[in-house]
């Protein structure tokens, strides 16, 4: 019987040689809070811009010189988190804008999610034209993070590549739902100081938000800069009060160079994965705030080149957000040998076929019950050493989106894990919005070993499938 986690709670080395050096004007009298750690030789643009805020040096300094705890370990040291004076590009800014971004996104969420659990309603849940579930949410975290992200980086010509549109918000019939959208937007904004990010001089109008939605109307490709973002992955499990993940990334002429992902319900450790998600949930309300026995939600993050993956957990209670917010390093599992290794795969049987997955694990000598998870939160466990490994095989007709991988790519390759189509080809994310060329489906593994394993048996069994 398999372990479903719907109802229970590669790294392929590639340098990157970039020609531009990038610093927009987020933090208060710098660039950035790497940035105004390293060496006095490394080039800094001293821009002023009110919109973050808590971030001066002192408060920094402040929070590095923190212990570190057996449950999480605090930055001390920015040569440790890779973005040294020496990497060929500098991408601190963009990466604690998109952290906090997603940091109170997430807050969003876990507000409506908790309002359609409670609520029991599915007034503000919608069908899209594949039958795949829309909520408020979607749009409003959509809405939250094009407003912050083009706030935050106004040197330059915001570019964002996203999965929903403002048609079914425009139509008529849909006034009490836009109305819905347009007052969470307000109510998140509202709290934004908390995170460190200055709150819109006034409310937002209908124009404004569906001005920041439709902003999200880029079409990807091979060159320039632009963000990916899917406001809510795995929008199924998140209106049965499970998992799902916020996943926003930059991708640079075609390459993947930040991945951020934020996931509300995911455990910060390990041992709570197998408790089933309502009785988490229960746990979690008569468990004082001050206590860390049930802590869940993280948000994990990488820049490409470095090496590292981070990990920090979600801003509790009425706690202001200080970076970098006690984060800690993840990687893989050193696991290689299939029999104790545990694989990832989605819960829905329409995203990928289950039957060829079991068959495959069983031919590779995966004995282990499969992790079946929403959304990129697969791409989380692994990169956090509660899996090793993930294989999607969609069925024929089916084209993967960008949005729904690249942040997780990018961040099991920097925490030591390979991610590859079944050819062994890496993910190609310049062909727009699909990932076009896709040999069969998705293989990401903790190790070189097990990656491997996985590709040969795919060869063997794969004329045998109905795929």
């Amino acid at each position: 019987m398999t372990l479903n986690c719907a109802n229970l709670a590669a790294r392929v080395p590639r340098i990157l040689e970039l020609r531009r050096r990038r610093c927009s004007p987020n933090l208060v009298g710098g660039a950035g809070f790497f940035s105004c750690l390293l060496p006095s030789t490394h080039k800094t643009h001293h821009h002023s811009n009110p919109l973050l805020l808590h971030c001066s040096i002192t408060k920094r300094k402040q929070s590095h010189s923190l212990s570190s705890s057996s449950s999480s370990s605090v930055m001390e040291d920015p040569k440790d988190l890779g973005f040294s004076s020496q990497d060929p590009e500098d991408y601190s800014n963009e990466l604690e804008v998109a952290v906090r971004a997603v940091q109170i996104a997430c807050f969003l969420c876990q507000k409506v999610q908790e309002s359609l659990i409670s609520k029991a309603t599915t007034t503000h849940v919608q069908a899209k034209d594949d039958n795949s579930p829309v909520t408020v949410a979607d749009w409003s975290v959509q809405a939250t993070v094009s407003w912050i992200l083009s706030e935050s980086l106004v040197s330059r010509n915001l570019s964002i590549v996203a999965e929903e549109d403002v048609q079914t918000l425009s139509k008529a019939d849909k006034a009490d739902l836009l109305e819905a959208v347009v007052q969470t937007v307000n109510e998140c904004l509202a709290e934004a100081p908390r995170f460190g990010i200055k709150a819109p001089g006034i409310t937002l109008g209908t124009s404004e938000v569906l001005e920041a939605i439709s902003r999200c109307n880029s079409t990807g490709g091979p060159s320039g800069r632009f963000w990916t973002l899917d406001p809510v992955d795995g929008t199924l499990g998140f209106v049965r009060g499970d998992q799902y993940a916020v996943a926003l990334s930059l991708i640079e002429d075609g390459e993947v160079v930040l991945g951020v992902l934020g996931c509300p319900n995911y455990p910060m450790r390990k041992e709570w994965l197998g408790y089933h998600h309502r009785y988490h949930r229960i746990i979690s309300k008569l468990t004082p705030s001050t206590s860390e026995s049930w802590d869940k939600g993280c948000v994990i993050y990488a820049q490409r080149g470095t090496g590292k993956a981070w990990m920090q957990p979600l801003l509790q209670g009425h706690k202001q957000f200080v970076w970098p917010n006690h984060a800690r390093p993840v990687q893989v599992s050193s696991i290689d040998n299939p029999a104790l290794a545990t694989f990832c795969e989605p819960v829905e049987k329409a995203n990928s076929d289950h039957s060829f997955t079991a068959g495959l694990a069983h031919s590779v000598g995966l004995r282990k019950q499969p992790l079946r998870v929403y959304s990129m939160v697969k791409y989380a466990a692994i990169a956090r050493g509660d899996a090793e490994v993930f294989m999607k095989f969609a069925r024929s007709g089916y084209k993967e989106k960008i949005w729904d991988h690249a942040a997780g790519v990018l961040i099991i390759q920097e925490a030591g894990g390979v991610v590859t189509d079944a050819g062994g080809q890496p993910l190609d994310f310049s062909k727009g919005m699909y990932l076009e060329g896709l040999d069969r489906g998705i293989i990401a593994c903790a190790g070189a070993n097990l990656h491997d394993k996985i590709i040969k048996a795919v060869d063997a069994s794969w004329n045998s499938s109905s795929l």
